[in-house]
């Protein structure tokens, strides 16, 4: 009978696991993000959110518990410091999994592992980036390219906005990253709102750059096949396009499924709506700003 058999293994001796976890709690708590494989992520998440209560607690038995625990004594300054201003008003979850790529040659997948609210947090520059997308499609929608290029979006107010509303309300964010957006500032503090506005704003005129890249790199393309074509007879591979975006990547303004971007024109066409309550937002590419 499996009584009392709990937890992975990892094909270790129980001397070398503990070790190992402890290795691993020490790298998050010095670096704040480190990269490994899911099931050791797992275990080092489970084990670091234990240490980090220790280090809230701040007794003097706490302090020897985690200090008999990590390998490195200068992280335990760090902890009974830094992270427990950072999560003294978090009642748990310290830790974050994020799935990534499977590890070349066993395939093992790999997660990364990192402290939630940390200076490099993975999931707040992902929703910063999803704001500026969701902010620069919807003004898209009302506007023409040209003119969203020229004055801009504003992400700080927007966002002060979408804070106060729920899921269920209408505004310039899809619900989902609304929700991932309350869910980031939640216990951060007010200078999270101006933080996550300038790297919105940041990554808005990334994207509001790409086209004018596109455009110039196309219009260079173009010049240089039609010098080649002037010196050779039948060419026809050089006229094509060197700067297409790729398969089913969307731009700015696209709402279009990530299928139907995949199949391009050989899709079904779509059956028109029965009713029109909002324009649709127009595409922002090298293509829609060379028409204007």
């Amino acid at each position: 009978m499996k009584h009392g058999v709990a937890f992975r293994k990892f094909s270790r001796t129980s001397s070398h696991r503990n070790l190992m976890l402890r290795n691993l709690v020490t790298a998050l708590f010095e670096h704040e993000q480190i990269r490994t494989t899911l099931p050791k992520a797992k275990d080092t998440a489970r084990l670091a959110e234990k240490i980090i209560s220790l280090g809230k607690r701040g007794s003097e038995s706490a302090y020897n518990r985690a200090q008999a625990f990590v390998l490195k004594p200068a992280v335990l300054p760090k902890l009974f410091e830094t992270f427990a201003q950072r999560y003294a008003k978090r009642p748990g979850g310290y830790t974050r999994i994020h799935r990534i790529d499977n590890r070349t040659g066993d395939n093992a997948p790999m997660a990364l592992l990192e402290l939630v609210d940390n200076p490099r947090d993975f999931k707040f520059e992902m929703t910063a980036r999803a704001v500026g997308r969701d902010l620069l499609t919807e003004q898209l929608r009302w506007n023409s390219p040209r003119t969203v290029l020229n004055s801009g979006v504003d992400a700080t107010q927007s966002i002060a906005k979408e804070v106060m509303l729920s899921a269920r309300e209408k505004g310039e964010l899809r619900p989902s990253t609304r929700i991932n957006l309350q869910k980031v500032v939640k216990y951060r503090g007010s200078s999270a709102l101006k933080e996550i506005g300038k790297r919105a704003s940041a990554w808005v005129e990334t994207l509001l750059a790409i086209p004018l890249q596109q455009k110039k790199m196309q219009i260079a393309a173009d010049a240089s096949a039609a010098a080649k074509y002037k010196a050779q007879t039948s060419n026809y591979v050089e006229k094509f396009p060197k700067t297409t975006i790729r398969a089913g990547a969307a731009v700015p303004g696209d709402v279009r499924s990530a299928m139907r971007l995949a199949k391009g024109a050989i899709a079904r066409p779509r059956r028109p709506p029965r009713s029109i309550s909002l324009p649709s937002p127009a595409r922002y590419d090298s293509q829609t700003l060379h028409r204007q």
